[in-house]
């Protein structure tokens, strides 16, 4: 196995590159394992995707059980793993800063601090306090004895506030801050993602997935973009593969969903081999 020193600049090499990379969202050590095996160099964690395999909505977990969950999944492969690391888990920049401690003790090299609260009536940090946070995370981050790649998050079209020049406002704030990677999830565009790439000067994460948001790898590539990830999406695909099963079972006492099933066999192969390379757990 890599160490986390190895695995760390890895991920910061493949941010410098000119090439565009996908970061999938594995939700567990099975799917963690069956990305890495289908050839992606990096992983990222989901927020969304683990919550949903403990039966609970995104952003319900907290840190202590998430920070468990980052620990699998940076030892389920050889990859170099980027966590969802919500909002820090706190209002405070400490808090955000403290996060990043712990995301790095439980072996990832890099992480997302986003700028939403969670709270209705108030759904972004003020740009000040936000700016503080990411701040505190980078300080946090350029402490640590390997070089950890921290990503900014400008969660405005996710929480309802499609507003590009406060987002662009708020992600050229955190690039002064110290963020490595800017992302704005929910941009679904051409021309919003070019204008967002245009606006700044460090790697931009695009989101794909999101219902609406279509583009292709090398679309993304032709607009600037650096690294692609996928979210819950990935989890959701799964999930919904298995409600359509249930529902059909339920409905019509058929079974045909079994045909676009994988194999018993081609499983189980997998799995076996990546045990024989990675352990089992």
């Amino acid at each position: 196995m890599k160490s986390q020193a190895e695995k760390a600049q890895l991920l910061k090499t493949y941010h410098e590159a000119k090439e565009i990379f996908v970061i999938p969202n594995p939700w567990d050590i099975g799917s963690a394992r069956l990305l890495a095996l289908a050839g992606f160099k990096a992983l990222a964690t989901s927020s969304a995707g683990y919550a949903f395999t403990l039966g609970q909505p995104d952003n319900s977990v907290g840190r202590e059980q998430m920070m468990r969950h980052l620990a699998d999944i940076a030892t389920a492969t050889d990859l170099p793993v980027s966590a969802d690391l919500e909002n820090g888990f706190g209002d405070a920049p400490e808090e955000a800063a403290e996060t990043i401690r712990q995301a790095a003790a439980a072996g990832v090299v890099g992480g997302s601090i986003e700028d939403a609260t969670g709270r209705a009536d108030e759904p972004l940090y003020p740009l000040e306090l936000a700016v503080e946070r990411v701040r505190a995370a980078a300080e946090a981050a350029q402490a640590l004895p390997f070089p950890f790649t921290l990503t900014a998050r400008a969660e405005n079209y996710l929480v309802g506030r499609a507003d590009l020049g406060d987002t662009i406002r708020r992600l050229q704030a955190y690039q002064e801050a110290g963020a490595n990677v800017l992302y704005a999830p929910g941009l679904k565009t051409r021309e919003e993602i070019a204008t967002v790439v245009r606006s700044l000067d460090r790697p931009v994460n695009a989101l794909m997935g999101l219902q609406g948001a279509l583009l292709s790898v090398d679309d993304l590539a032709a607009l600037g973009v650096r690294r692609v990830s996928v979210g819950g999406s990935l989890a959701r695909a799964a999930l919904g593969a298995l409600l359509r099963a249930a529902h059909e079972i339920r409905d019509h006492g058929t079974f045909t969903y079994s045909g676009e099933a994988v194999s018993g066999k081609e499983i189980n192969d997998l799995f076996a081999g990546a045990s024989q390379t990675w352990g089992t757990r």
